[in-house]
């Protein structure tokens, strides 16, 4: 005697020992219909951004540093020149000196100029630097703008003393330009 198709829910019972096996505690096809899929979390399907700096982008960041040391360090030396030249000015033993002439003839204005714009340079440095954790992709851009500028200051007028500028801007603006810096500054922050 056949019943004909056994999953058909319509079909005569199945006998015990017949067919599929039943599971333990459960009726066959009585009850509520399955509770549907939880849903995703907030964000699911999109890959998640890196969890930890990448190394790259942490390069960055300590060159980013390394740049604010030597704005310090030149802020330094250019006002050490503006006030030894300054005082130097007065010495009447100089006067006739023709190589201290040329010297003192560079205005120590220009010098003191170069101060206050080293310190400044150096601050947004350092406040970039700090940005690298927290900041988002304006701190990236801003960060690139800042690479890019330091590089073409660093080949004009410091052409060879801004050498390390040089390569450490062009170091940074590769770094936080590339597709690690990107996934890094673009990651969501919940």
């Amino acid at each position: 005697m056949s019943y004909g198709d056994p999953n058909n829910p319509y079909g005569a019972p199945q006998q015990p020992g017949y067919g599929a096996p039943q599971q333990p505690g459960q009726a066959p096809g009585y009850g509520y219909p399955q509770a549907p899929p939880v849903q995703q979390p907030y964000g699911a399907g999109y890959p998640a951004g890196p969890m930890q700096m990448p190394g790259n982008v942490s390069a960055a960041r300590v060159m980013m540093w390394v740049i604010v040391g030597l704005q310090v360090l030149g802020a330094a030396l250019f006002a050490i020149s503006a006030a030894t030249i300054n005082a130097a000015k007065n010495d009447d033993s100089l006067r006739d000196n023709s190589a201290f002439q040329q010297i003192a003839d560079y205005s120590t204005g220009k010098l003191w100029a170069l101060v206050v714009f080293a310190v400044i340079w150096g601050v947004l440095a350092a406040v970039l630097a700090t940005k690298f954790k927290s900041g988002g992709n304006g701190v990236r851009i801003t960060l690139l703008v800042f690479g890019i500028i330091t590089a073409v200051i660093a080949l004009y007028p410091f052409t060879i003393a801004g050498i390390v500028h040089l390569v450490l801007a062009i170091l940074i603006a590769c770094f936080v330009g590339g597709s690690k810096g990107k996934a890094w500054f673009n990651r969501p922050r919940y």
